[in-house]
């Protein structure tokens, strides 16, 4: 020999994985018991399997059934093994997904926004009180005014805000 490997080409894998699959897809669901879980594994056989015959890694096998059976096996071990790579049904419904932080970037657009069309004086209470959460006293002495001014560029300000939002 020259050494070269002979290896499976996809189509000769797809076509034999094929053949084997009904006989596969009975033993794994005589071994799962549950139709799902046996057509789960079945796939992710296919996939750890057509991977290696697609990178040219998957060498021709005298008995490809039992090759494939013997992974289909690993894979169900491994599930047992590692009870936490399998999914659990649950009554609860999951938890919002994460927006990878557009909701808080809208949220801020929006806000700067409506900051803009207010008066330096009116989105300045704004920003001390509703923002910052300073009470109308402390806010008025950080702007060096009586806090009754502060309260009342506040008010005219989320009036405009609620008019810019409605309109």
């Amino acid at each position: 020999m020259d050494g070269v490997v002979d290896r499976v080409s996809p189509g000769e894998f797809d076509a034999s994985f094929t053949a084997d699959m009904p006989r596969l897809r009975r033993r794994l669901l005589a071994l799962t018991g549950n139709p799902h879980d046996a057509d789960d594994l079945l796939q992710e056989t296919y996939l750890r399997l057509s991977r290696r015959a697609r990178a040219r890694n998957l060498t021709p096998q005298q008995y490809p059934y039992a090759y494939a059976c013997t992974v289909a096996l690993n894979l169900l071990r491994d599930s047992w093994l590692h009870p936490s790579r399998r999914e659990r049904t649950t009554d609860r419904l999951p938890e919002a997904g994460w927006d990878g932080g557009l909701g808080t970037y809208e949220a801020s657009a929006t806000a700067l926004a409506l900051l803009s069309t207010l008066s330096p004086k009116e989105a300045a209470a704004v920003i001390l009180v509703d923002l910052e959460g300073l009470s109308h006293d402390t806010a008025g002495e950080r702007l060096g005014t009586h806090r009754g001014t502060v309260q009342r560029n506040r008010m005219r300000a989320l009036a405009k805000m609620r008019a810019a939002l409605a309109g």
